[in-house]
């Protein structure tokens, strides 16, 4: 037999044919499709499945977040049991170019398609705040500032410039943003009464039409005396009398805290520019933020002939036209007063405009 003779031109470190190359190829690429399958399918198949979640739970996703950061902070928090598998699914369904990031709620056991359903329709936790007729702008930046789920600074904005209501926002928005947009409500609702106001009012511009309003929603919490007031403060400014309001006396005092005690006689007389016991006309700023009805009650008053009006001990008022006529309301009222008074019945409550005044005083108890 003869003997095995090596090829002149064999070498062994020779590269392999293209054919080798070509099956090495394919291969890698049937591998990678098999995993992308598997994971697809897995995905898939885990949509409308219950998730890991053991309890409602809110997540906050950071604003900028890309699709690989929120499974991975969906998962360090269980909300679905694999980052990749968030990713694949989201990528298979084309959500993951709509996924917004921000504060979620879910519910346990949440089911990975709906994960991926609330965050492409940005179904964030809403929050609200709510500004109550008649509160101060101090005490509305007291309210935001102490919120947590809202950031930033924020400056106390003008007596009067914000319109009282409740106010949705998401977490992360910005307190002055809040405000800015409390006194667009206010300007916009403000700008729309004063273009339909009634003519011939006693004042020139929108501001003094706040102030006013300012005064009868301290004055009064009663939905049905809002314009009969008013109606009393324009007749009293058409003849050039003083407005001799309570709240405005408070408000020089502390700014619209609470004052603590009943109004005495010295803090009645005392001379500060709030103080329409003391000044004529209006005072120089609104005493507080008056709702949409004081701020439709002055620029549409009710047409009366009532100059005065005092507690009537129901809630409500007693009105008048002459002094006369209002010295016997006022006597009936601090008869109810005195019958309260010694059957130890508190009424009206603490910091109701109608409540009594402090019973040092020797001035009377109307506000007129």
């Amino acid at each position: 037999m003869r003997a095995f003779e090596a090829r002149p031109d064999f070498r062994p470190d020779q590269p392999r044919s293209g054919r080798g190359c070509l099956v090495t190829f394919l291969a890698a690429v049937v591998t990678v499709f098999v995993l992308i399958a598997v994971f697809g399918l897995g995905a898939w198949f885990s949509l409308d499945g219950p998730g890991p979640l053991g309890h409602r739970s809110t997540i906050i996703l950071r604003k900028g977040a890309g699709v690989s950061e929120m499974g991975a902070e969906l998962q360090r928090a269980h909300v679905v049991g694999s980052s990749t598998l968030f990713k694949v699914a989201a990528e298979m369904s084309g959500a993951d170019r709509k996924l917004k990031a921000g504060e979620y709620n879910f519910p346990a056991h949440v089911a990975l398609g709906e994960v991926i359903r609330k965050m492409a329709a940005g179904e964030v936790v809403r929050h609200f705040v709510t500004v109550p007729e008649g509160w101060t702008s101090a005490q509305a930046v007291a309210v935001l500032r102490a919120n947590p789920a809202l950031s930033g600074a924020l400056a106390t904005p003008p007596e009067g410039s914000l319109l009282p209501d409740t106010y949705e926002f998401t977490r992360g928005d910005s307190r002055a943003d809040l405000i800015a947009k409390m006194q667009a409500a206010r300007d916009s609702v403000l700008a729309d009464l004063w273009a339909h106001r009634k003519p011939g009012l006693p004042f020139n511009t929108p501001e003094q039409a706040v102030i006013l309003a300012s005064i009868v929603e301290k004055e009064t919490a009663t939905q049905s005396e809002r314009l009969k007031i008013a109606g009393v403060f324009v007749n009293r400014l058409k003849k050039g009398m003083k407005l001799e309001s309570d709240p405005t006396i408070v408000y020089g005092i502390t700014k619209g805290e609470v004052l603590g005690h009943g109004i005495r006689a010295s803090e009645k007389a005392s001379a500060t520019p709030y103080n329409t016991y003391v000044i004529t006309g209006l005072p120089p700023t609104p005493i507080c933020n008056p709702g949409r009805a004081a701020l439709a009650a002055v620029t549409n008053p009710e047409d009366t002939d009532a100059l005065f009006f005092v507690a009537n001990g129901s809630g409500g008022s007693s009105f008048a036209a002459t002094q006369a006529q209002h010295d016997k309301n006022v006597a009936a009222w601090r008869q109810i007063e005195a019958q309260r008074k010694a059957a130890q019945t508190p009424f009206p409550p603490p910091g109701h405009p109608n409540g009594p005044i402090a019973p040092n005083t020797a001035v009377p108890a109307p506000r007129h």
